[in-house]
């Protein structure tokens, strides 16, 4: 199929990629506009954000830059004003910021901790307290939250902000889903698994955890706990958030949509 989010607009938090290749927000971003969706590309770092873009418009697509802490209330309300008054609406929310910080609840800095869970948690409140009286005049739209599987599983790696906020994102996600059904506004959670993106290459703290720091060992690694023997990448998120996007998941909300080939599922 093709052309499944036309006429719709798309506001993409984390739209950049914090290294080279594909981050979910990014891939997720080209993805919406392959199918037809305007975008407005969010990101702490507007380079990032303008190079989704340059990609998006290289293919014919319609997108727009715009740097925001989304961790920050005035920065979040410019962000939707400014998207509304580019394109006039906001169908669907993609929220895909994440950080993570490495410690269990007796290592962690009581400053991490609050860090965290305004950039993984309070974003979240933060974006839908402002698109969701948005949506509500339009009639509908489509709330994407992505979590992680460390919302529902200790994953070996001991990050407690990270399996916290997640967790937390889960139960937002899915009270905020009954809450405006009514008004047609769908809210689901994709909880990617052990994913091949810049961000987890990026963190010194699971390579160390994992392989001794190398970033090689720990792919291998990470693809032998899956069952089907290989990693995910940027792309099975951003298709998954398509899905959840269009009207084809239009009797879907409050989901929590495992994307992990498996992980999951096993017991060890």
């Amino acid at each position: 199929m093709a052309d499944r989010l036309r006429g719709k607009v798309a506001l993409v938090t984390g739209a950049g990629s914090i290294g080279p290749g594909w981050g979910n927000g990014k891939a997720t971003a080209v993805a919406f506009a392959r199918e037809g969706a305007r975008v407005f590309c969010a990101d702490i770092n507007l380079a990032a954000a303008e190079e989704t873009v340059g990609l998006i418009k290289a293919e014919g697509g319609t997108a727009t830059a715009h740097r925001a802490d989304v961790s920050k209330a005035a920065e979040v309300a410019a962000m939707v004003e400014a998207c509304v008054g580019t394109y006039g609406r906001i169908d669907v929310l993609d929220n895909n910021v994440g950080i993570a910080v490495m410690g269990g609840v007796v290592e962690l800095a009581e400053a991490d901790w609050d860090r965290v869970f305004a950039v993984n948690l309070k974003s979240a409140y933060l974006t839908m307290k402002h698109a969701i009286p948005i949506m509500e005049r339009q009639g509908g739209g489509s709330i994407i939250n992505i979590s992680s599987i460390a919302s529902i599983r200790y994953t070996g790696v001991p990050y407690a902000t990270y399996y916290a906020t997640k967790a937390a994102l889960n139960q937002l996600t899915k009270t905020t889903a009954v809450e405006y059904a009514a008004k047609r506004i769908r809210v689901n959670a994709i909880l990617p698994g052990l994913m091949k993106t810049p961000m987890v290459e990026k963190s010194a703290g699971l390579a160390a955890s994992y392989a001794g720091g190398d970033v090689e060992a720990m792919w291998r690694a990470r693809d032998r706990q899956v069952p089907m023997g290989y990693g995910g990448d940027a792309w099975d998120v951003a298709w998954a958030a398509v899905y959840l996007a269009s009207d084809e998941s239009r009797y879907v909300t409050g989901l929590e949509l495992v994307v992990d080939g498996g992980i999951t599922l096993k017991y060890v």
